[in-house]
Parts: structure tokens; sequence; C-alpha cells
């Protein structure tokens, strides 16, 4: 007779693929950004990559004539490979039971957890973008903090302003776009949403929510590619049997960096103090 044991309950290998799968459900950055996992199992924990400066315009040559040809110039930035990490705990009790299906539930904190983590770092990110690392849009501070801004702010993009792009806004800016003239519910832009995570439209702008933004003065216009998320090691789930306290503890990891890969692709919108 096959027996029940406490381990076939709970697959480590099953709750990994369940936590990766409903990640992406809690991240609102995560669309705005491409996911790189080439450097999985490569050694070290700190990346280099370039920033290439843009070598301008080409110029006019007369037939016969010759031209001096520009010098492709780039700066070095690095990040630091960070781990995320979160456990819970369930008593055999709970698993046995199966009362609110508690193995169900932590999965699904485990990627909520997880999840902020990562979406945490992608905002930090843009928060910190200056007018040396990215194009900055300021609003006086003797000026109201309007969901217009982004109208104006749109002007640092050129004549790239065509492409597909999201805002990022807090709760408190939400609602005063969704008062603002020019709004687009989701209802009505169903068909050309193409940004996961978006509730409306405003300005061209895919309007995207997220209680990162505690401020109300503060609004970011991304397109997708702006940010990069490397992946070191992907979503790992380890179990292990606490046999004093008959319990299991369920915990997960991941490493990983975010880091602004196209600074031309995103503008952060604040309230200059």
């Amino acid at each position: 007779m096959a027996q029940t044991v406490l381990s076939g309950l709970v697959n480590p290998e099953v709750v990994a693929d369940l936590v990766e799968t409903k990640l992406t459900d809690y991240m609102k950055f995560l669309p705005l950004a491409e996911v790189d996992d080439t450097l999985s199992g490569q050694p070290g924990n700190t990346l280099y990559f370039p920033v290439f400066s843009y070598i301008g315009s080409a110029v006019s040559v007369a037939e016969g004539a010759s031209f001096t040809p520009s010098a492709l110039t780039a700066t070095s930035t690095s990040a630091t490979v960070i781990k995320y990490a979160k456990g819970v705990e369930i008593t055999d009790e709970a698993i046995l039971s199966a009362f609110g299906d508690p193995v169900g539930e932590a999965t699904k904190q485990l990627a909520m957890a997880i999840g902020d983590a990562e979406d945490t770092a992608m905002y930090n990110v843009l928060s910190a973008i200056t007018s040396v690392t990215g194009l900055v849009y300021s609003v006086a501070s003797t000026d109201s903090f309007l969901c217009t801004a982004v109208l104006d702010a749109l002007e640092l993009f050129g004549e790239d302003v065509d492409e597909v792009k999201a805002v990022v806004v807090s709760p408190a800016m939400y609602t005063q776009m969704r008062k603002a003239t020019g709004w687009l519910p989701a209802s009505e832009i169903a068909a050309n949403i193409l940004i996961r995570g978006a509730v409306g439209e405003f300005g061209g702008c895919q309007v995207i929510v997220s209680n990162k933004l505690k401020l109300k003065d503060e609004m970011y216009i991304v397109k997708p590619g702006a940010l990069r998320l490397v992946q070191k090691r992907g979503i790992f789930v380890e179990s292990e049997r606490d046999i004093l306290h008959f319990t299991t503890v369920i915990a997960a990891s991941a490493h990983a960096v975010a880091y602004l890969y196209n600074s031309a692709k995103a503008i952060k919108i604040y309230h200059a103090s």
C-alpha cells in the first residue's frame, strides 16, 4: 500500500513552476523591461555593460569629397546581482487537513514576495534617473502637479514620440487622470492595449497604476525595453522538514539585477522641490 508522506505533499519543483507562473501577475514594471537570463550559471555577481553615446546625425558630403568619421564612445556601468528570498513555515496539521489549501497559499504568497521585490528594484531604477543619466521633466514647485504634465514631457522623446509607451502613475494621479479631458478607459481601447496591466490611455500613453509611487508628484513615461532585468538565477524553491516541531519550511529565492538599459526610452516627471 502506498504511503502518503509530507514530502510528497510539498514538491519543491512543482511549487517553483507555480511561483514562476504567478510571478508576472504581481509585477507592474515587468512588461516594460527586457528579461535577460543569458548570464544564468555564469560566474561573478557584478555585471558590467556599455552605455553607448549617439554618434550624431549624418552629414552632407559633396561628390568626391571626404568626411571625418565619428568615434564610437561608450561609458561602462556596473550593477550587482541581488538575492531575493522569502520563506513560509507550515505545520503538519495544516497540510494534512488541507484547510484553505496552505501549500497553494504559500505558493501565491512567495510569488507575490519575490515579484514585489523585483518590481521595487525596477521602480528604484526609474526613480534614480537624473538629468545626467536620462530624460527628466520637472514641474516647478510653484505649479500644481497635474496629469497634463505628461503631454509636455512627451516632447523629450522628439520624433520618436509615436512609439508604444506607458505612463506609470500613483493611485492618486490615476484618479486625477480619469477626470481629465482626453482620458480613455480600458474598455474603449481594449483592442489596442499592448502593455499588460494597462487600465486606460492618456496622451497616447497606456496607463499603469502602481502602489510603488507613494507620492502623487511623480510619474514615469516608459517605453518597453527601457529597463532590463538580468536573472542570474530564476525562481528556486526548497523545502525542509523541522522534525522537532513537525513543520515544513518552503523557501523561494531569485538572483537578479535591474538597470536602465536605454535611457532614451524613459522620462522621469517629478515636482521640483
